[in-house]
């Protein structure tokens, strides 16, 4: 009961804030959208909802290990596992802005799907055969310093290990050489698992970005896909 009590609590002062940071995004967008070519001013305010988010309860607490900025000082990929809702605001607390891919599905969602319309985050249909294609969109920024975030299970997994990759990272780090920057999220899964609305009161978070990898020095878009796959999956091991 406490949980269920808590937990409506905590996602009333969510909307609170997303609403609010509604305001604050489209403010920004229209006053920078004519010369912030990629909406990198309103996505930068997104750090600041993030860490009202995941700082609303003081029975969580945030383990941040490996973020260097020099991890991204080539064109850079990152790739995540995806446990839960709350690895949105967890990759927000890194010390960089991305370009994120989402699915097409959540910018359809009111207030919220605007507001990452208006910080420039790429829709995706994965049932589209065109998607991969699209992510060619993501080129640009790349080259201009601005990391893309993908996740490249595809979707939150059910279990809290991590799934299979699909291709799509892989693929575009290849063709443009770009490096691809592995982070590991553990916590998620344990305070909000897929398909549950009611959060844990007491969980310990981590961020873990490894090292970049230069995907140039496999022989094939699996090899590196498996290898990339393998050093998260020890890393989540050993958190």
């Amino acid at each position: 009961m406490m949980k269920t009590i808590f937990s409506i609590i905590i996602w009333i002062y969510w909307a609170a804030c997303i609403i609010s940071f509604f305001f604050v995004v489209s403010v920004l967008y229209l006053f920078t959208f004519p010369f912030d070519r990629f909406h990198t001013i309103p996505n930068k305010s997104l750090k600041g909802l993030a860490w009202i988010m995941m700082k609303a309860n003081p029975g969580w607490s945030i383990a941040i290990k490996g973020a260097d900025l020099l991890k991204i000082s080539q064109p850079t990929i990152v790739v995540s596992n995806h446990q839960s809702f709350l690895d949105l605001p967890l990759l927000y607390l890194l010390p960089w802005t991305m370009k994120w891919v989402a699915k097409r599905s959540m910018f359809r969602i009111p207030i919220f799907g605007w507001m990452i319309y208006m910080t420039g985050q790429l829709p995706i249909d994965r049932r589209s055969m065109k998607s991969a294609r699209k992510l060619d969109a993501l080129v640009a920024p790349v080259k201009r310093g601005i990391p893309a975030m993908i996740f490249p299970e595809g979707t939150r997994t059910r279990t809290g290990e991590i799934q299979d990759f699909k291709n799509g990272a892989f693929k575009l780090a290849l063709k443009y050489n770009f490096n691809i920057l592995p982070v590991v999220l553990k916590g998620g899964h344990e305070a909000m698992p897929r398909g549950a609305w009611r959060v844990a009161r007491q969980q310990r978070f981590v961020i873990s970005v490894l090292d970049p990898v230069d995907l140039q020095q496999f022989e094939s878009l699996t090899e590196s896909k498996d290898a990339v796959f393998s050093l998260m999956k020890e890393e989540m091991e050993s958190l």
